[in-house]
């Protein structure tokens, strides 16, 4: 029996998740995912791609009230004046808080233990050190599939009472091989690797995309069911 074993939702896009036991799903996804983002002083967004060190931008959001970590650093309040001056200083470039307009997000991130086992074994295989799964970024992690990337079959995914319909498998990029602990870039794997097994849809895809057809709660533990 497949379930699901791991909850994460991202208050500010690109920065640290925050791990869950349970988690309301909205029609565009889970609440409060993405709420916030990190933009350079033209609005364009910052990613971890080019700045590595937003991996290490620890999020809390309590009772609507968003506040940031980093080490070695003072917490910043996201109302506070000085928010946008702490992330200049901990990223090193210029950057500010927004708010992403609504509507800009939406999916569900999926992706299943088995494709990442499959995965740290061809690295194995290659005398590379296998990758734990925050690399890449999961809303929702499943286990008990025995077949890697049956995440990119399932038509329709319910967990618990939510049902989610596939939209597109995930194309992966640069972030990938930045290490999430440190906020240091650690390439050339995961891309590497992939490359050679999982080109597809004009890149190279792990794990799959997922909207809201049915809202709710979804919990670790919730048992899985998939409609091809």
């Amino acid at each position: 029996m497949a379930g699901l074993t791991e909850i994460t939702y991202y208050p500010v896009k690109g920065c640290a998740g925050v791990t869950l036991t349970e988690a309301a799903v909205t029609p565009t996804g889970l609440t409060d995912d993405r709420r916030y983002a990190v933009a350079d002083g033209n609005g364009e967004l910052r990613w971890q791609g080019a700045d590595p060190r937003l991996a290490l931008v620890a999020p809390e959001l309590l009772d609507g009230e968003l506040t940031l970590r980093f080490p070695g650093h003072e917490p910043v309040r996201a109302g506070h004046d000085d928010v946008d001056a702490w992330l200049t200083r901990v990223l090193g470039r210029p950057s500010r808080l927004i708010r992403p307009p609504a509507g800009n997000h939406g999916r569900l991130h999926v992706v299943s233990r088995a494709s990442l086992d499959d995965l740290n074994a061809r690295l194995a295989a290659a005398g590379s050190d296998p990758l734990p799964m925050n690399r890449f970024r999961p809303n929702l992690v499943i286990d008990g599939w025995e077949a890697p990337h049956t995440e990119d079959e399932a038509s329709v995914l319910t967990v618990g009472g939510v049902e989610l319909a596939l939209t597109e498998r995930t194309v992966r990029c640069a972030v990938t091989m930045v290490d999430q602990e440190t906020g240091r870039k650690a390439g050339p794997e995961p891309l590497r690797t992939l490359a050679g097994h999982r080109r597809a849809d004009g890149g190279v895809v792990f794990g799959a995309y997922f909207r809201v057809l049915r809202p709710g709660k979804v919990s670790v533990g919730d048992e899985v069911g998939v409609r091809a």
